[in-house]
C-alpha cells in the first residue's frame, strides 16, 4: 500500500477557481498510478487532510471528497486512508463516517484531537468505542499511528497496553486464554 498524495492548491490561487482543473489532473494521475500499482499487485491510498490546520492548501479535505473521486477514478486498487483525526477536524461524526466509506477503506490512521497526541491523552475521541466499533464492521487492517509522542516511543505506547489490557489481551494482542 503506497499514500498518492493530492497535492496543494497553488499559492495565491483561489480555491474554488482551481478545484476543477486540480481534480480533473488528480483524477488522472490516479488512473496512471492504479494501471502502475496493479501490476505489483498493489493498494493506492488517498488520505484526506484537513485544511482548517495541518495544511490549508492541501487539496484533499474530506472522505466525501475522496469518496466521489475514487468513484471518477473506477480503480478497485484504489482505496481510502482515512486518519481519524483530520476527519474529526473536518467533519467529525466519527462512527457515520466509518460506517459509510467503510467499503472504501484501505487503512486507518489515530491521534488524539486536537492535539495529535497517544489515543489516551486528553482530547475528543474515545479511542476503545472507536477501535470496538471497527471490530463490529469487520476492520482487519492496520492501524497506523500518526500522532507526536509527548516522551519517548516505548513511553508514546503504553495507552496499547493498556487498552488490550482493558480486553484482556497480553502483549501483541493475543489472548490470556490461549496461553
Amino acid at each position: 500500500r503506497i499514500h498518492l498524495m493530492a497535492g496543494r492548491v497553488p499559492l495565491g490561487a483561489d480555491r474554488a477557481a482551481v478545484a476543477g482543473e486540480m481534480e480533473t489532473t488528480f483524477i488522472e494521475n490516479l488512473r496512471y498510478a492504479a494501471d502502475l500499482l496493479a501490476q505489483e499487485g498493489m493498494i493506492g491510498l488517498v488520505e484526506p487532510i484537513n485544511n482548517r490546520i495541518t495544511d490549508p492548501r492541501y487539496f484533499l479535505n474530506t472522505p466525501h471528497q475522496a469518496a466521489a473521486i475514487l468513484e471518477k477514478v473506477g480503480r478497485p486498487n484504489l482505496k481510502l486512508q482515512l486518519d481519524l483525526f483530520h476527519c474529526q477536524i473536518m467533519d467529525g461524526n466519527l462512527s457515520h463516517n466509518l460506517e459509510t466509506y467503510f467499503p472504501l477503506i484501505g487503512h486507518i490512521q489515530i491521534a488524539q484531537v486536537p492535539g495529535r497526541h497517544e489515543p489516551d491523552s486528553p482530547g475528543e475521541l474515545n479511542f476503545p468505542y472507536i477501535f470496538e466499533f471497527l471490530e463490529s464492521l469487520g476492520y482487519t487492517g492496520y492501524v497506523g499511528c500518526e500522532y507526536a509522542p509527548k516522551g519517548d516511543t516505548l513511553e508514546g505506547l503504553g495507552w496499547l497496553r493498556s487498552y488490550w489490557e482493558s480486553r484482556g489481551l497480553q502483549h501483541g494482542g493475543t489472548s490470556k486464554a490461549a496461553e
